[in-house]
């Protein structure tokens, strides 16, 4: 990932072509926005042009019509500078808004198919600032840059030409204070760039802290540590709230030194003015016409270091993105097979996977499952039950081996069209902000609340959804925080079956719920794998034996296999589970 501490990327010509391709859709906005730029830079110095001419040619000499006409002509000039600033403003800010709307799209699609490696290492946080903070940033660059820059510079350039073919002496001796301005501005750009910089990480810092922290606010709690994690809290919010009062004494500073430079400038300009006055070499109109001039011409210079260091931030912000957009870790979907219907044989041969290089998890593992039986993994904790679901389900790769359903390897199916055919229930529910249907359907509405019911009434749920208040609208809020653990497991268990899985995976489905939601959980497993290839991950005895066959893995490896009463008859490691499992059950009784 880059350096967030790569403050140049303004010089980046070769990133700011990127950003702009996103404009292609958009090129009548944009060359919309050249063209009112161009406009915006002639009307400029029109207005005190006209005024020069009022007072010297119409004042001066009392010429009470022609100073009507001419007023009216300013005001007309006014009426219609207000009018194309208003459209070069709203057309820059509105390709700008365009512009992000599509490049979050675009980023959440690359997350939404990242691999889930990626999760593990990519604090949520971070993300979330990518998704949001940053894409918004990179509409500065459109809003409050490129365009916008261009624009004052071009302002600029026309006021300095015609102040110099009006009367260059003049014009001369008021400039003598630029070389001051253009040294504060720098000074001041490189200033607050900095300090916008560390603005920028400690809110992607802040972000990362507060997801991380409320997600597992119930550990916080249960291990009272409000107050070491109020500190780091209080540590980092410091490090935010130092870069922006650094940023704000750069404001501080700058903008009374540019109004000092400007007063200096003025004040050369009616010394200067009243001596060539005197002498008969210029007019007042002129003096007139000058002192909007400089006030023309240092109010865009005013903000011109400001929308440099908006741009900058806008880039580096941009970078960020495109680090994510370019991001490889995603499995290449390039299987093209997409069964409509499979039977949901398996098999393992000689599979190896790390999730890190160099630390293996699973060490040439091979079985066989048959269309219809069920399979039971059992064995301690990090033994690599759950990474054997995570590569059948294609969630990450394999190192070597293979594994193939219904005799092809799985990187010849679709990944889509394979996981349609897979149906998965965790140990750890995960429900999403909405209602209970909502979270059933996973937000498909192609499917009805007929479908819905039919398949809650199968698994024996649908009494007691219709308990709950506004039953299958009831809002499960985030991460079903309102429903216990066993009524969450539920949701998941119609979810799975929702879509009539060919194969069903249950990863600790009845590890964490108590007796009674145990009995109806039971009931729905039951329902569930009847003619389904299964693999049942669980701890529970009772959830074990019914499976046609059982896998003992310890470190990596099976180390035993066979049905129930074959793996008892051994007394090897499962017979050791089975026992010290129902020797815990009789010490409770």
């Amino acid at each position: 990932m880059a350096k967030d501490n790569n403050i140049k990327k303004i010089f980046d010509l070769k990133l700011l072509r990127r950003v702009f391709t996103f404009t292609k859709p958009y090129k009548g906005g944009l060359y919309l926005s050249v063209i009112l730029t161009l406009v915006l830079a002639g009307i400029a110095p029109l207005r005190p042009y006209l005024i020069q001419l009022s007072v010297d040619k119409y004042i001066y000499h009392n010429m009470l019509q022609g100073l009507i006409y001419i007023t009216v002509i300013q005001l007309g000039i006014l009426i219609v500078d207000s009018l194309l600033r208003f459209w070069f403003m709203y057309t820059i800010n509105w390709l700008g808004q365009t512009v992000v709307n599509d490049i979050r799209k675009k980023v959440f699609k690359k997350v939404l198919n990242q691999d889930i490696a990626y999760y593990d290492k990519t604090p949520i946080g971070t993300l979330t600032t990518r998704t949001i903070n940053d894409i918004e940033a990179v509409n500065s660059i459109f809003g409050q840059g490129v365009i916008s820059i261009i624009a004052d510079v071009l302002t600029i350039i026309a006021i300095i030409v015609v102040m110099m073919i009006t009367d260059w002496k003049l014009a001369l001796v008021c400039l003598t204070t630029f070389p001051a301005i253009i040294f504060a501005t720098y000074i001041f750009k490189e200033s607050v760039n900095k300090s916008f910089q560390r603005v920028r990480n400690a809110v992607s810092n802040l972000n990362a802290f507060v997801q991380e922290h409320i997600t597992g606010m119930y550990i916080v709690q249960a291990f009272a540590a409000e107050k070491r994690e109020q500190d780091k809290f209080n540590e980092i919010n410091k490090e935010h709230r130092a870069a922006n009062v650094k940023a704000i004494f750069a404001y501080s500073v700058f903008f009374p030194v540019v109004e000092i430079i400007a007063t200096i400038a003025i004040a050369l300009l009616v010394w200067w003015g009243a001596v060539r006055m005197m002498d008969f070499e210029t007019s007042p109109g002129v003096i007139i016409a000058f002192v909007m001039y400089l006030n023309l011409l240092f109010r865009p210079l005013r903000m011109l270091a400001d929308k440099f260091n908006v741009l900058q931030m806008g880039m580096v912000a941009a970078e960020r993105v495109f680090v994510v957009l370019d991001s490889e870790e995603h499995l290449k979907n390039n299987g093209t097979y997409k069964p409509e219907k499979i039977d949901g044989q398996v098999a393992f041969n000689n599979v190896h996977f790390a999730y890190k290089k160099d630390v293996p998890v699973l060490k040439g593992i091979s079985f066989n499952l048959d269309k219809g039986k069920t399979m039971a993994v059992v064995g301690h904790t990090g033994a690599g039950k759950t990474s054997i679901i995570n590569l059948l389900n294609r969630l990450y790769e394999i190192g070597e081996g293979s594994i193939k359903v219904d005799g092809k390897d799985i990187k010849e199916y679709d990944i889509h069209a394979l996981r349609e055919h897979i149906g998965i229930v965790l140990q750890d529910v995960f429900l999403f902000s909405g209602t209970v249907y909502e979270n059933i359907t996973l937000r498909n509405k192609d499917i009805s609340l007929d479908e819905v019911k039919r398949v809650t009434k199968m698994l024996g749920m649908h009494e007691h959804i219709m308990k709950l208040p506004g039953d299958y609208d009831f809002n499960v809020m985030e991460r079903g925080n309102t429903l216990s653990q066993g009524q969450r497991q539920l949701i998941s268990f119609a979810r799975a079956l929702l879509y009539n899985p060919s194969i069903l995976i249950l990863d600790e489905a009845t590890s964490s719920v108590d007796s009674e939601s145990e009995q109806l959980i039971q009931h729905a497993i039951d329902t569930m794998i009847k003619g389904r290839t299964s693999i049942v991950i669980a701890h529970r005895l009772s959830t074990i034996r019914m499976a046609d066959d059982i896998i003992v893995m310890d470190k990596g490896q099976i180390i035993e296999q066979g049905n129930h009463d074959q793996l008892i008859e051994k007394q090897g490691e499962y017979y050791k589970l089975y026992t010290a499992v129902e020797k815990q059950k009789r010490e409770a009784v």
